[in-house]
């Protein structure tokens, strides 16, 4: 199904938020990274000017730059609005406020335009969507998932979720997925059958602590590594 721009919010994160969301070390930084959902995220941007080498998978790559920032620029008022209006939902540490979270997007944005066409002739910004990546198998030593798989348990099922995990798995040894809760900032219900249904398949699966939080109570991922 093609995507709806005018339904999208393109926030994106930055290689700092990366490190923080999915306690990414220098080892995992020079690792063959698939960034699933990354959006109009820094990260990719960032991590190539490093000299290491990410491949974002997202269907917001088949629109242009200037459709992305037409439409950042048509919602990030109205979400901002909404933050500021709901202020025991959010955490003001690594963001300072609201105000110092849109400067933060607004910058990881620019960040992403400014490497987005020559990214996308590499091969690093490639259209494509869960549960099926169009990525052949064990290319990739990690998979990250960034603010989708969970934070949607209303809109996407528990197969949807259970498909699109193995879907990771089958082109990355290792997965991380943050964070963990809802939109309405609780646990999904869909955390604890998937570790268990995933450690039934023989994978090793477990929540771990990150020293990242927006959304109150949002600073666990979920890390799975590979039945060998």
């Amino acid at each position: 199904m093609a995507m709806n721009l005018d339904k999208v919010v393109p926030f994106g994160r930055s290689l700092d938020e990366y490190r923080h969301m999915f306690t990414l070390t220098e080892n995992d930084l020079e690792r063959e990274i698939l960034g699933v959902g990354d959006g109009p995220a820094g990260f990719n941007a960032e991590m190539r000017r490093l000299g290491n080498h990410v491949v974002s998978v997202d269907p917001l790559y088949a629109f242009n730059g200037d459709d992305i920032e037409r439409q950042f620029n048509a919602v990030v008022d109205d979400v901002i609005d909404q933050v500021k209006a709901t202020p025991d939902d959010w955490v003001w540490e690594y963001h300072r406020s609201p105000e110092h979270l849109r400067e933060n997007r607004v910058k990881v944005l620019m960040n992403f335009l400014s490497d987005y066409e020559n990214g996308k002739l590499e091969g690093r910004y490639v259209v494509g969507e869960l549960p099926k990546l169009g990525i052949e198998d064990d290319q990739f030593d990690l998979a990250l998932c960034s603010h989708f798989l969970f934070l949607y348990s209303d809109h996407y099922s528990y197969d949807f979720h259970l498909a699109s995990i193995c879907e990771m798995l089958r082109v990355a040894r290792e997965v991380r997925i943050f964070p963990l809760l809802t939109l309405m900032l609780e646990q999904s219900p869909y955390l604890e059958p998937l570790i268990a249904d995933l450690e039934s398949r023989g994978h090793l699966a477990f929540v771990q602590n990150v020293d990242y939080e927006l959304q109150r109570g949002g600073d666990k991922m979920l890390r799975i590594c590979k039945a060998a």
